[in-house]
């Protein structure tokens, strides 16, 4: 495993993480989601990222790492995890459960260090922009999170460039920096490309990429049908059965057919397009088992690309 530096910041990343955002809620095996957290740190992987409402339930991806963490990662092991938690989305009832203001971040905050039985975070995300806030308030809440201790870095998810100009510039003058940005990226979902990464490059931010397999749809398990345990079968997952057109999986099967000439998975071949980039500090991936874990470092064995292949796959995307 290689180690990123997080923009300008002194933070170093593996260039493949884990997120917990699926497989480690209450309704999944807890010996299972241990395993996988233990195979993925014996591989390298010293950040695990996750956020008050994962699950389902929401908390209990919180809650099952805290396990995780009592059960394996006392003392001064602590010390080589970095662990990030992050608030915006609905957590609760009421009207102090979702969004920016200091109120709800700073108590979910609070939730998420009890959860997790944690004295500290490592990095405190701001989820996604809250247009009814003012964005100087709920970058004080993050700036409070790093001056009292509870987080060490201060991070943002979901924003646009303009927000994130916006943010930056705000803790900025408040004296605490942003170094991270979490952006939903892959080769089927682009929108950072547009302006965002270069207003990273700009601000020295690095950038984490979540969903880099778009839901698992760059895989090859979608080429014949949706298959039972998918996540497009899955009532509580994210991905709708009325994303998996015809000619989307026309795309796949001729992204398929080049990671073969690859000699690569096409869920490898996606994680290193990723990692082409110098912005792209990590890529998250999710894990319904070690061996998926495992699959998806194998990606790290060929990260390049000739350019013809680039090309390809901008046409075959287009």
């Amino acid at each position: 495993m290689k180690y990123k530096r997080c923009g300008k910041s002194g933070l170093l990343l593996p260039q493949i993480s884990l997120g917990l955002w699926h497989n480690f809620g209450s309704v999944d095996s807890f010996e299972n989601a241990q395993d996988i957290a233990l195979a993925a740190f014996d591989k390298g992987i010293t950040h695990f990222d996750l956020a008050n409402n994962y699950g389902p339930v929401p908390g209990s991806a919180e809650e099952n790492f805290g396990k995780i963490i009592q059960n394996n990662f006392k003392g001064f092991l602590r010390d080589e995890l970095v662990i990030t938690t992050k608030a915006g989305f609905k957590m609760w009832e009421g009207p102090y459960g979702e969004w920016g203001s200091r109120k709800y971040l700073i108590s979910s905050l609070n939730q998420s260090l009890q959860r997790m039985r944690l004295d500290y975070v490592d990095i405190f995300y701001s989820h996604r922009p809250d247009p009814n806030t003012p964005i100087e308030e709920t970058m004080s809440a993050l700036d409070y999170a790093v001056r009292s201790g509870k987080a060490i870095y201060a991070g943002i998810s979901n924003y646009s460039a303009t927000e994130t100009e916006e943010a930056v510039a705000v803790l900025k003058q408040l004296g605490t920096p942003c170094i991270v940005h979490q952006a939903k990226y892959s080769m089927f979902e682009r929108w950072v490309e547009n302006d965002l990464l270069d207003v990273l490059n700009v601000k020295g931010m690095g950038c984490v990429a979540f969903s880099p397999l778009a839901q698992g749809l760059l895989t090859t398990k979608y080429l014949k049908g949706i298959p039972e345990n998918s996540r497009a079968a899955n009532p509580n997952g994210y991905l709708q059965t009325s994303e998996i057109t015809d000619e989307k999986i026309q795309k796949i099967k001729a992204l398929n057919q080049l990671a073969i000439e690859r000699n690569q998975t096409l869920a490898q071949m996606a994680i290193a397009w990723l990692l082409k980039s110098d912005t792209i500090t990590s890529v998250l991936v999710g894990a319904s088992s070690v061996n998926q874990l495992n699959d998806s470092l194998g990606s790290l064995e060929k990260l390049d690309f000739t350019s013809q292949e680039l090309n390809y796959i901008e046409n075959i995307l287009k």
